[in-house]
């Protein structure tokens, strides 16, 4: 049985078909967007975990000026009884401290200092053990399901809390 010239032709064919250059852009452009979905993502988590670090450093801030100002600490004068998120006035001591603590924590967290509602802290000290709780707007951080779910509060959620509790 002889095969003719056309059909040795069809079986010995080299190269690519244009199908299979379509399957394999389309494959490349999927990871390609996988790959962006991740680069997004973490630079969204980098700037979240750099806040983070930044609301230690300001808790430990207001730590330093109670241990440096230590009998009004323990006595309460640092004491704010809500979520402080005006800027206080200046008084005391003690006041000047937390008026110069909400003032540097709006000014590092926030675009727009002066207009900043949602930057607040607070100071609670009792039997020489202080809880310095501070919220700020996290909404960078924010995934698209949480906002899709308005979940605050949640993981990517608008509003963070951070608690720090330190013995003066």
């Amino acid at each position: 049985m002889r095969i003719s010239r056309t059909t040795s032709r069809r079986r010995s064919q080299h190269g690519v078909s244009l199908i299979e250059v379509m399957v394999s852009v389309l494959i490349l452009g999927i990871a390609l967007l996988g790959i962006a979905a991740m680069q997004s993502m973490a630079l969204r988590n980098g700037q979240s975990s750099l806040e983070r670090s930044q609301i230690v450093a300001y808790s430990y801030s207001i730590l330093d000026a109670m241990r440096a100002n230590r009998d009004a600490a323990l006595s309460g004068a640092y004491n704010l009884a809500s979520m402080q998120c005006e800027i206080p006035p200046a008084g005391s001591l003690a006041e000047t401290d937390l008026r110069q603590w909400i003032l540097s924590l709006k000014d590092g967290m926030s675009a727009d200092p002066v207009n900043d509602s949602t930057t607040c802290g607070q100071v609670v000290c009792a039997a020489g053990v202080c809880t310095i709780t501070v919220q700020w707007d996290d909404t960078r951080a924010r995934s698209v399901d949480a906002a899709a779910a308005d979940a605050a509060n949640a993981e990517g959620g608008a509003q963070r809390q951070v608690q720090t509790v330190a013995r003066l």
